[in-house]
């Protein structure tokens, strides 16, 4: 710092890292340590690498506004404040910026509720090169608290330590450890929660996840991984998150509708978007009509909640379709029945779609003797050069879907790209081996993105 910095003994400050762009810090040369508002501080992360998250009012006036921050712990120390009173605190390293000047400081954290200043300027964070007239007040320009009160741009929005959890009833599986590791380079702390060993306490005033009889921390956002036989009480688990003001990269809204075919393709078809002529009845009397309408056979017959190619069929007559509608039906299933697009040659692309745009394409293709070319059942994948109408339809089913990270399946027919499928949970194994392409760094891009940091709790007064 060549310049002389003149400080009153007040001075607005900025702490960018931690999305304070505007703090009235009280400058005290008689105190050596600074100090910062914080309350519901929560230590999480490991022993070699504590973090804290934090929530800061940065105005006093307007207690409504939340800021949530997180950073490293570098130390825990003995503090003694004004009063005599000494507390064990945890202390941060943060870059604040004064009057066009930046430099790192330490600062500790507690509760200044009863503080005129919601931040203490001590004399270890006055480098050389800065000098204090007691006298004077705001020597630097003054700030204000509007910053607060401005939307959020994602590109704007500081990197930030994040707790993150999957919910998942595959801890150990490729796309849960890729999506840790993706993580924990990036500076989060990843848990992985079984989803089934979840319980919820549903209230007005404290919507609380416990697991395995404690009450799981406040997460920065959750990933939900949920298999199709835990739908409904994955998409409940996830719903809890959500009404406590956890950041879902997929909602259970969204989930549901994804995981619900027929309403899925009700959806897309509203929205003009291709996919294979499918129809859904109930009576067995419309077995002849059903086949009708997708143009005969061959046929495939879906059950709705099927995954990764399981409960699919293709009938290749009309007789076998037939035999098939009725066999469904006397198990009471609800099923789909479209046509089968034999021009695609046993082939589909997954498009992997992660914030709005497609990260990873890949083509699967059917082994030998089989018409259904996903991974776990025996496909072979190779890496896709998508066209621009594939990646049109792509990320506009993720979007009229509202799924942040989804797999979308489509087939080349002879009229355009069909919707086979979106995917809330796709897997990542076979479009990271195909493509090459970092998909775990990029759905943690999108939660670093997308977690918001300001919040306004309630009206003023």
């Amino acid at each position: 710092m060549s310049e002389l910095l003149a400080l009153g003994w007040e001075e607005w400050v900025g702490l960018p890292e931690l999305s304070l762009p505007a703090i009235k810090a009280k400058v005290d040369t008689g105190a050596r340590t600074s100090a910062l508002h914080a309350v519901a501080i929560e230590p999480f992360g490991t022993e070699k690498n504590p973090q804290v998250r934090f929530i800061m009012h940065p105005d006093p006036a307007d207690p409504t506004i939340e800021v949530i921050c997180s950073a490293k712990v570098i130390d825990r120390r003995n503090v003694t404040s004004s009063n005599g009173s000494t507390e064990l605190r945890y202390v941060i390293r943060a870059t604040v910026h004064i009057g066009g000047k930046k430099w790192p400081i330490d600062i500790s954290l507690t509760n200044r509720e009863t503080m005129g200043y919601r931040m203490l300027l001590g004399r270890s964070a006055l480098i050389d090169g800065v000098s204090v007239t007691p006298g004077l007040s705001f020597q630097q320009p003054i700030l204000d608290y509007s910053a607060y009160k401005k939307p959020q741009r994602k590109k704007s929005i500081p990197k930030r330590p994040l707790r993150i959890a999957i919910l998942t009833q595959e801890p150990s599986n490729y796309s849960n450890r890729r999506m840790i590791e993706a993580g924990e380079a990036r500076g989060h702390v990843v848990d992985c929660i079984e989803t089934s060993r979840c319980y919820m306490a549903i209230n007005a005033h404290k919507p609380e996840v416990y697991y395995d009889g404690k009450a799981l921390p406040r997460y920065d956002a959750v990933i939900p991984r949920i298999g199709a036989r835990l739908t409904f009480y994955g998409m409940a688990v996830v719903r809890q998150f959500e009404s406590m003001g956890v950041y879902c990269v997929n909602r259970s809204a969204s989930i549901g509708a994804s995981r619900d075919k027929l309403l899925a393709h009700q959806v897309l078809a509203q929205h003009r978007l291709g996919m294979p002529t499918t129809a859904f009845a109930k009576s067995s009397h419309d077995t002849k009509g059903i086949l009708d309408v997708v143009g005969g056979a061959p046929v495939v017959v879906k059950l709705l909640e099927s995954t990764q190619g399981k409960g699919v069929v293709l009938a290749d007559t009309r007789k076998a379709a037939s035999a098939l509608i009725d066999a469904f039906r006397g198990l009471n299933a609800h099923f789909l029945v479209q046509e089968f697009v034999k021009e695609a040659g046993g082939s589909d692309l997954r498009c992997f779609v992660v914030d709005g745009k497609v990260v990873g394409a890949m083509m699967r293709t059917a082994q030998a003797g089989e018409f259904r070319s996903n991974v776990h059942q025996g496909g072979s994948v190779k890496k896709v050069r998508l066209t621009k109408e594939e990646r049109r339809v792509a990320i506009k089913a993720a979007k009229i879907l509202k799924l942040s990270v989804a797999g979308v399946d489509i087939l080349r027919s002879d009229s355009g790209p069909k919707i086979l499928e979106v995917n809330s949970s796709p897997g990542l194994e076979g479009i990271e081996k195909a493509t090459g392409v970092d998909i775990a760094g990029e759905i943690i891009e999108c939660i670093e993105a997308n977690v918001p940091t300001m919040f306004r709790t309630g009206t003023k007064g």
